[in-house]
């Protein structure tokens, strides 16, 4: 989360971006009451990720029902990384390490108990359609810009 957060946005991979993107749009749609999904899926064809639309709405619908605690974001138009954002893009970075354990303890600190295997399902899919599509996120650069 700390690799991200404050971070601006122009900073962030390709695969950042898109998260942040289509986290802030899917949320925007939801209280402007859209079909969240339908509202990110051009940009989720745009980077042949179109398989990983199902999970990663799946993933936010998980979070805004089972979450801890509310899971907020940033206006779309915002140049820097929100907290939430970040804890976000770090549990899909962390699945490229050596201890895949660690995202499935970090959710295990956002969501239910008893809903921490699914929600850990769709995010293990949404990482593997990202690599699928060559954009999975990287850490930024250490550099604040």
């Amino acid at each position: 989360m700390y690799d991200f957060v404050d971070r601006p946005v122009v900073a962030l991979d390709h695969g950042g971006r898109f998260l942040i993107w289509t986290l802030r749009n899917w949320v925007k749609a939801l209280t402007e009451g859209q079909c969240p999904a339908a509202a990110v899926g051009p940009a989720f064809a745009k980077w042949n990720m179109i398989g990983g639309l199902p999970a990663f709405h799946q993933l936010l619908l998980q979070l805004n029902s089972h979450g801890l605690d509310a899971f907020s974001v940033a206006p779309v138009e915002c140049r820097r990384v929100a907290e939430h954002e970040a804890i976000f893009l770090g549990l899909v970075n962390g699945l490229a390490h050596e201890e895949p354990a660690v995202p499935r303890d970090t959710l295990a600190l956002l969501v239910e108990e008893d809903e921490v295997s699914a929600v850990y399902a769709s995010l293990l899919q949404l990482g593997a359609a990202m690599r699928k599509a060559g954009i999975f996120p990287g850490k930024p650069s250490h550099r604040l810009a």
